[in-house]
């Protein structure tokens, strides 16, 4: 061991004493330099005009654009400078021969020069732990654990680099072909995942060998058992095939036993690789604060409950634009979209087919108008090069139904004991589901969810209509993310010609414009008495078909239209804070209040409460109380201008707009959501962009509807706040640090550099 340290030794003096280390040393730390002082500049001045930073510590080292993000990704032009030189400068100047003949082994000399590259790898480190510890001591509440991780992270990917640079320096005497050299393996490191991915075995492999990614696990919070087993084995493969590369200069051995010898510790860091890459065998670790890196919550009590085995079947249809999601070449990234689910069920097991069906695609309508689904399919197969199987949907229409699917990318999660239920991609920019919809899928599995009865028969507003006063789009849109059917909950039409069903939990009704009979009005009620929740959408105009089922719950629609006149939009829409106590009533609104969020009523009734019947009422929406009033004689607000006309009972004043009615029966709680307009939620209001007004209508839909299912769904996505946000530096203190931190901290390794220069050419 001593041995190996003096060769170490040795071997630092050489770099150290060599210009190429210290313009590396100095060029890092300028870089690193001004990459720290990028972000930290967009903080202080985000925190001068008073706003609020969101997470310091990882928007500083890690995310898209951290300093460890960035560092990380041209650090592999670095170390090939350092160990072009390590072996090739002995065997290049002759100097090989006297370690020959020298009584050290050939293993003390590739571990000596090994540990001199990862003690110059900690220098480095040291300059990047440099700038944490300024971090450390200027941003509120820091998340330490997440910088020691990415320093960690970082450490191991220099030590990984060095340990391929000094076996390609010890395969020839020409520092330029050993830098190049090991260039060519990092670039065949980062490309081979996307070898034989339509293999299954060969797939595990070579998406373990790649090394892209696996540094990045570490800068976000996350150490994993196989990221670190990952650096520690091509640590061992590459110094110790530098080692059989030095013996082979002292014994002369048969061409095949040094295959044999090469090839058998390769196929040992694979088998290793292989098995430490296995789900069941993985280790999690998540350091961050608010545990950013892990299911939440929520998610995690979800799949507790899945006690049995279970399979995600992916249907990919090779006609429909969703297909490249679930194509072979993308099947392990596919694997990695659920590996947070992975972690806590390492059992879950992932199937693909593949088939064709006609399914809308206006692109290959374009390409290809003439052409049925199976001549479609043929020319797509030779012009793409498929190689896999793809059925006809005939082969598989046994197994599942994927007409009511639209024949889209479909996903499909049943467990061992029968139980299934769809998992599908969105026509937004997100496409694929996120947490909130995949545990919602997991929850169907699980436990029966609630199920929303949608009023009809009285030309309410349908659950299936797609113009823009109906409510298709949050009801069973299955392409819209937010539509119930999505997020966990069932749907019905219901009429009042008939008991209202057991199983409906919530019933909406959007909109009377009929007047209900005396015995549909006695089954209403009988779905009230025990304790039914319902939310009631009125309209104005409306009036006089909807107080017959809302006064007795102490709610009154008043007549008239409520206005606000404006220059940029009709006279009749109204913009709406969530109230102070609608912040208090749920985390929707409160993030709605953080975020400038509004609620939009194009053409609403005001609302009055009489506490007299039972219910204790929230207002959540509320009218401002000046430039508003109740208007009681213009209707038609796009041909005729309203003015306030005192003389006709109007008042400028605040009314509401939105009420929760809370009350408990039968040893439960019923809630009911009254609002004076209907549209807010419809087709045509949440597609509506308008110019400057942020509005949140959806996060008052999934507000009203986790509210009235107990907290069931839409899943509760809530995590802890992050408590890092905030500097304790103000703009004078980072003037002064950033001139220390951007210029003086790499002058002072210049003059370090030169001193040592100038007193090894004195000696």
């Amino acid at each position: 061991m001593r041995t190996t340290y003096k060769i170490a030794n040795t071997e630092l003096q050489v770099l150290f004493y060599s210009p190429v280390a210290w313009l590396i040393l100095i060029i890092f730390t300028f870089q690193s330099g001004f990459l720290f002082c990028e972000s930290y500049d967009s903080m202080v001045q985000k925190q001068e005009l008073g706003w609020q930073l969101y997470t310091a510590t990882l928007s500083t080292f890690g995310g898209f654009a951290g300093l460890f993000t960035k560092v990380q990704s041209y650090l592999f032009l670095y170390i090939p400078l350092l160990t072009m030189g390590v072996m090739s400068r002995e065997l290049g100047s002759g100097s090989i021969k006297l370690l020959y003949s020298s009584p050290l082994t050939t293993r003390q000399i590739i571990l000596g020069k090994y540990l001199a590259l990862v003690i110059f790898g900690l220098v480095l480190i040291a300059i990047l732990a440099a700038f944490g510890v300024y971090a450390i001591f200027t941003i509120n509440h820091v998340d330490i654990p997440l910088i020691l991780s990415g320093l960690l992270g970082l450490f191991l990917l220099i030590c990984a680099y060095a340990a391929i640079g000094l076996f390609m320096s010890s395969l020839t005497s020409y520092t330029v072909v050993a830098a190049m050299g090991t260039l060519a393996i990092f670039a065949l490191l980062g490309y081979v995942k996307e070898v034989g991915q339509d293999i299954e075995f060969v797939r595990d492999i070579t998406y373990w060998l790649a090394i892209s990614g696996r540094c990045e696990t570490f800068i976000n919070g996350m150490i994993t058992s196989e990221d670190v087993l990952y650096f520690l084995i091509v640590i061992c493969l590459f110094v110790g095939l530098s080692i059989f590369k030095l013996q082979a200069g002292r014994q002369k051995r048969s061409p095949s036993v040094t295959f044999v010898r090469y090839a058998a510790i390769f196929a040992a860091a694979i088998m290793l690789g292989y098995f430490s890459a296995k789900p069941s065998l993985k280790g999690y670790v998540d350091v961050t604060q608010t545990k950013i890196n892990t299911l939440t919550r929520s998610s995690q009590d979800v799949v507790s409950k899945l006690t049995d085995g279970l399979t995600i079947t992916s249907y990919v249809n090779m006609l429909e634009p969703n297909y490249h999601i679930g194509l072979p070449q993308y099947y392990k990234a596919d694997v990695d979209r659920f590996k947070n689910y992975i972690r806590f069920k390492p059992e879950i097991k992932m199937k693909t087919v593949y088939y064709y069906h006609q399914a809308e695609n206006e692109q290959l309508d374009k390409q290809f108008p003439k052409l049925n689904a199976q001549q479609r399919m043929d020319t797509l197969r030779r012009i793409q090069n498929f190689k896999f199987d793809i059925h006809t949907y005939d082969e598989i229409k046994k197994e599942v139904d994927l007409e009511p699917e639209m024949f889209r990318f479909i996903r499909v999660l049943e467990r061992e004991n029968g139980t299934k239920t769809f998992l599908r991609v969105f026509d937004d920019n997100m496409r694929l589901p996120t947490e909130a919809e995949i545990t919602a899928a997991f929850k169907r599995l699980v436990m029966k969810l609630p199920v929303v009865g949608f009023l009809s028969g009285h030309g309410e507003r349908p659950s299936d209509g797609r113009q823009d006063h109906g409510y298709s789009m949050i009801a069973q849109d299955k392409t819209f993310r937010y539509a119930l059917i999505n997020q966990g909950f069932d749907f019905k039409n219901v009429t009042l010609d008939k008991e209202i069903p057991e199983d409906i939990r919530i019933l909406v009704i959007a909109e009377v414009k009929t007047a209900l009979s005396p015995e549909e009005m006695e089954r209403l009620n009988r779905f009230i008495a025990k304790g039914g929740n319902l939310l009631i959408a009125g309209e104005p105009g409306r009036q006089a078909f909807m107080n017959p089922i809302t006064e007795p719950l102490g709610v009154k629609f008043l007549p008239g239209t409520l206005v606000k006149p404006s220059e940029k939009f009709s006279t009749d829409l109204l913009v709406m804070d969530p109230t102070r106590e609608a912040v208090d009533f749920s985390y929707y609104f409160k993030s709605m209040n953080k975020l400038g969020a509004v609620m939009t009523m194009p053409g609403a009734g005001a609302l009055e409460f009489n506490a007299g019947k039972g219910f204790e009422a929230t207002t959540l929406f509320r009218t401002d109380s000046t430039g508003s009033w109740n208007e009681l004689e213009t209707t038609n607000f796009k041909d005729d201008s309203a003015r306030l006309n005192t003389s006709a009972g109007e008042v400028m004043q605040s009314l509401p707009t939105m009420l929760a009615l809370k009350r408990k029966v039968n040893n439960r709680e019923q809630k009911i959501i009254i609002t004076g307009d209907a549209d807010w939620l419809s087709n045509g209001e949440l597609g509506m962009n308008r110019k400057n007004v942020n509005a949140g209508n959806f996060a008052v839909l999934n507000a009203s509807f986790f509210w009235m299912s107990d907290g069931e769904v839409p899943i509760d996505m809530r995590r802890d706040p992050y408590p890092d946000t905030s500097l304790s530096v103000g703009k004078k203190g980072w003037a002064i640090s950033s001139i220390l931190l951007k210029w003086i901290f790499p002058a002072s390794l210049i003059l370090t550099g030169l001193f040592i220069w100038i007193r090894r050419r004195g000696r």
